[in-house]
């Protein structure tokens, strides 16, 4: 019997997009996916440090999985995304079983690294967060045979808003030559898939030479097969009139923007380093919607940070309904080490950001529900991904990325379809199949 291995994957897409490459790899080289961590021979933690409760669930893990060595003395440990960059070769000293520390820089030489790692006699720790990262394998076999995708496209940040480690932990900007983005969407889209996210930290900062982010979509809409186009993350600061200019034109780019505003109040907004006020994101908003009428707005939003008064918090709900978005993920503020607002005086007390939280998400979540309410009676463009897990229905997302379960005989999957909504909740719609457009 074959090795088997198994990645768990911890926090963002880019994450998801890095397990892709680290899983081909390990199947290019012989190794078969396991369906648990105890019947692997090698078992990769791909984790996320952006906010502490993801840290402590992702040392919590390993601890747990660490107790499989005792069972397997061949097995194989590894770690790999933003803890293992932060926290590097000193997570040997924590968890004596782990056996591979592989920062994200580095996913690029993780062929040779595996080499290493399974020849024995060595813990490695390949951490390097300030080259370019080395190309990912040349084919680009899309080994989950779905109708969706991610590709990154731009690696690190170099904004150092004040609350994010993030550049300490992914490196300064790095964007990938255009050619080998449009070959792999090329690649995957003949593979079947036909909507790709494209990835990045900052993604609308992307640039390679002449190409800039407006360019590269308009050549990922012309790529025959590819039916839709999404992105994010994106950094209000750097939405420009051009990549505005492409929601009025670029038919496959769908109509939905995560846009994160953290905060209402300038003065938070200062503090936060995020190089943009209240009225220049709302502007760019209604440009936005300018250019493509009925465009989804999602969101991050932050409550908490140090210093922000009731005031403050305040102008955050004000921003809220102006602008109602579609939905936001909203958290606390938890300190970072090695950021500057983790230095910072005022903290909130625990009680009052949970509270603020809470009043932040009871305002957004009738919104939510209000929009989504807008949508029954109507028809609505559906990409089918496959069976839904409530009941015997299917399910798929709109252009605008909403969740959309409705019933039919037939398996439409890897279809577009147009469905009427019936009914609506806060998480998803409900509706009947009216036809079947691909």
């Amino acid at each position: 019997m074959g090795k088997r291995y198994y990645i768990e994957t911890m926090g963002c897409q880019m994450n998801e997009y890095d397990s892709d490459h680290l899983s081909r790899i390990l199947e290019d080289s012989g190794y078969l996916r396991a369906s648990e961590p105890d019947k692997a021979d090698f078992v990769l933690v791909n984790t996320c440090s952006v906010r502490a409760k993801a840290e402590q669930k992702a040392l919590s893990r390993l601890g747990r999985l660490a107790s499989l060595k005792r069972k397997n003395p061949g097995f194989l440990l590894g770690v790999a995304g933003c803890v293992a960059q932060q926290r590097g070769s000193d997570l040997f000293e924590r968890f004596p079983g782990l056996d591979l520390v592989l920062g994200p820089r580095e996913i690029g030489n993780f062929r040779e690294i595996l080499r290493r790692a399974e020849n024995g006699g060595t813990r490695l720790a390949a951490v390097n967060a300030h080259t370019r990262p080395a190309s990912f394998m040349g084919r680009f076999d899309y080994f989950q045979n779905s109708i969706k995708a991610y590709i990154t496209i731009i690696e690190g940040c170099n904004n150092f808003c004040s609350y994010c480690i993030v550049p300490y932990v992914r490196g300064r900007e790095t964007s990938r030559p255009p050619h080998e983005i449009l070959d792999e969407a090329r690649n995957l889209s003949l593979q079947g898939v036909k909507e790709i996210t494209l990835l990045g930290q900052n993604v609308n900062s992307y640039v390679y030479g002449d190409t800039r982010f407006p360019g590269l979509l308009q050549a990922m809409n012309e790529i025959k097969s590819l039916r839709r186009i999404r992105f994010t993350t994106s950094h209000p600061k750097d939405l420009s009139p051009e990549l505005i200019e492409c929601f009025a034109h670029l038919e496959k780019l769908c109509s939905h923007i995560h846009l994160p505003f953290q905060a209402g109040s300038n003065r938070v907004l200062k503090a936060m380093k995020r190089g943009y006020t209240c009225e220049t994101y709302m502007e760019r908003i209604h440009e936005l919607r300018q250019a493509r009428p009925g465009i989804a707005v999602t969101s991050d939003v932050m409550v908490g940070f140090p210093g922000e008064t009731e005031q403050d918090f305040e102008l955050t709900l004000d921003l809220m309904q102006k602008i109602e978005f579609d939905n936001l993920f909203s958290f606390k503020y938890s300190d970072r080490a090695g950021t500057q607002a983790a230095r910072m005086q005022g903290k909130i007390p625990e009680k009052e950001k949970l509270a603020r939280l809470s009043r932040l998400q009871e305002l957004q979540r009738g919104i939510t529900l209000q929009k989504n309410r807008e949508l029954i009676g109507k028809n609505v463009e559906v990409l089918v991904e496959g069976a839904s897990k409530k009941g015997h229905a299917f399910t798929g997302r709109t252009n605008t990325n909403k969740v959309v379960n409705f019933q039919c005989d037939d398996s439409p999957k890897d279809t577009l379809v147009n469905v009427k909504v019936k009914r609506a909740s806060f998480n998803s719609l409900w509706g009947e199949l009216t036809s079947i457009r691909s």
